[in-house]
């Protein structure tokens, strides 16, 4: 590629990039705005800054239990689900039984179905044992789609680990949680990492499930956020607030694990 075209493809990344990032900014510009600012006219920026949006959400438990209950299940499921799929994913890639590949087709359909297929069964199932409006109830409805996703990316990672690593350990004496625990699991680090972020950030957006499994006690943030809408009009500062608070878990979460993302795409199984 020619110096000449360089200056080019930076201004192409540049354009894109100030795309994304327009609705983030423009979410945080109204977050910072009050009601009669937001609906008086167009702006760049706050003529009258106010962080009286941010503090209504942090004050009130109506508000910042959403955020902690969707942090509480989300974590539960992504613990869940990475937990299930590793040995699932070490069978996959180490051993060949009768059915396996059908077996690991079905695993993926599960996560091709869409959520609302699932709503009313796991609704009629929860209410029935008591574990309806609970954190783990969303947990485990959630890891009927993520536990698929976290065996495919994990499998990868692991079917690209030499079979003599495991022959090795057990030769020298390891059993095999010691050898899972102590050498395998560092190798595929990397797939523990991104099999982590996927899961949760589906659990972490995913609305239908999480709205209908939940009333009040476990009431996730996307669906405390319909609280804006009343008799009054919409609270357009409250709800550009709370939407860049959603997004706060989420960024961090990429931060904390891009590398291992960065991983999973050069190694292709992302």
């Amino acid at each position: 590629m020619t110096g000449r075209h360089l200056p080019r493809i930076n201004i192409v990344m540049v354009l894109y990039l100030l795309f994304l990032m327009l609705p983030i900014y423009w979410l945080a510009n109204m977050s910072l705005k009050t009601n009669t600012e937001i609906l008086g006219g167009f702006s760049l920026w706050p003529r009258d800054l106010t962080f009286a949006n941010y503090a209504k959400i942090l004050g009130d438990p109506a508000w910042y239990m959403g955020y902690v209950n969707s942090i509480i299940y989300v974590s539960m499921n992504t613990v869940l689900s990475v937990a299930v799929a590793l040995p699932a994913a070490y069978a996959f890639s180490r051993y060949r039984f009768m059915g396996d590949k059908h077996l690991f087709f079905w695993l993926l359909t599960n996560r091709m179905a869409p959520p609302a297929v699932f709503a009313l069964p796991f609704f009629q199932l929860y209410s029935s044992v008591g574990l309806f409006d609970t954190h783990i109830a969303v947990a485990l409805a959630h890891t009927l789609f993520n536990v698929p996703l976290a065996v495919w990316i994990l499998e990868g990672f692991m079917r690209g680990v030499p079979k003599e690593i495991d022959e090795t350990a057990y030769i020298d004496g390891y059993s095999f949680p010691r050898f899972f625990v102590k050498i395998f699991m560092p190798l595929i680090a990397s797939g523990v990492g991104v099999a982590a972020f996927f899961c949760f950030m589906f659990s972490w957006v995913e609305l239908l499930l999480s709205r209908t499994l939940t009333s009040v006690d476990a009431k996730p943030i996307a669906a405390t956020m319909t609280r804006t809408v009343s008799a009054s009009g919409m609270d357009w500062g409250v709800l550009a607030a709370a939407g860049v608070l959603t997004i706060l878990p989420g960024a961090l979460v990429i931060w904390f694990v891009r590398n291992y993302i960065a991983k999973g795409f050069a190694l292709g199984r992302v």
